[in-house]
């Protein structure tokens, strides 16, 4: 594929070993990693305008290096014009090396950029070791030209791990380099 991202050959060098000590696995296997990155952006807007929905695949395309899927509405609801089937935002599941590549970006260039950042809350761990996170602007991915941008749009990204409870991954997150806030 191609050249092994930095936060990969971090997990197997450092956190492993660290991950392994801490919580006494027998097995290297054992050890949390990372399975998938869900990001999913909402366009309520496509309703009125379907040509939004374009930008807002154009910019997702852009921040995950990979086309996203197309989400449909599941049942109709009259109070928001909205009918079963019309599209209503977009997601993209990345896995392997451009996982890697997304999450190492995320944390270490798109977060610092978010305007009077303090840390992430840990409050985004669902008790099953997943972690979920929402951005209220894509603008803080440096993939994204700011005057090519027709409105704010913020999205949601869920980091599914092979952790088994909430504090396995806080401390996988954390090794890799999650800036949690100070609890």
């Amino acid at each position: 594929m191609g050249v092994e991202s930095a936060l990969k050959a971090a997990y197997d060098t450092d956190v492993t070993p660290a991950l392994q000590e801490r919580f006494h696995y027998k097995n290297a296997l054992e050890v949390p990693r990372l399975v998938k990155v869900v990001i999913n952006m909402g366009v309520g807007d496509a309703i009125g305008n379907p040509k939004l929905l374009d930008a807002a695949v154009a910019d997702l395309t852009a921040i995950a290096g990979q086309r996203p899927v197309v989400t449909r509405a599941k049942k109709s609801v009259a109070s928001f014009k909205l009918r079963k089937g019309m599209a209503i935002g977009c997601k993209v599941t990345l896995r392997g090396q451009r996982m890697y590549d997304f999450v190492e970006r995320l944390f270490f260039t798109a977060l610092p950029r978010v305007r009077d950042f303090r840390g992430v809350s840990t409050a985004g761990l669902d008790g099953r070791g997943n972690f979920t996170l929402g951005l209220k602007e894509q603008l803080i991915f440096p993939e994204i030209d700011y005057d090519k941008v027709e409105k704010v749009r913020g999205m949601d990204v869920t980091i599914v791990t092979s952790a088994a409870t909430d504090e396995e991954a806080e401390e996988l997150l954390r090794r890799l380099g999650m800036p949690f806030t100070q609890s």
